[in-house]
């Protein structure tokens, strides 16, 4: 069992950033925007779901670490960290799901 966390792959994802173009999977996404990066975890996004209901057990857990990455990139181009993401959930549990959903405005 290993010990990286998501923090880790946060972090990675700062470093990756720093880096050129050349080297970097990351720097290149991140180049290109924020909209071809939603774009690319939208894609993951399908993936995983595909793999979730149709595919074997390994394949779901490759297509979720992908999607975690691109999640990453894609809130870092937006500059917004997991700690603001985990704020916004601290302050979701102070009530219920169904409390908290029926809150929000209708769209």
């Amino acid at each position: 069992m290993t010990s990286f966390t998501i923090y880790d792959l946060e972090k990675r994802v700062a470093e990756r950033a720093g880096a050129s173009p050349e080297t970097s999977y990351t720097r290149k996404l991140l180049d290109r925007g924020v909209g071809q990066c939603a774009k690319k975890f939208g894609e993951e996004a399908v993936e995983t779901v595909l793999a979730a209901v149709s595919e074997e057990r390994e394949r779901l857990i490759g297509e979720t670490a992908d999607l975690l990455y691109h999640l990453l990139v894609m809130l870092r181009a937006r500059g917004v960290t997991l700690a603001d993401v985990e704020d916004a959930l601290g302050e979701r549990t102070a009530r219920s799901g169904l409390d908290e959903k029926a809150s929000r405005k209708p769209d």
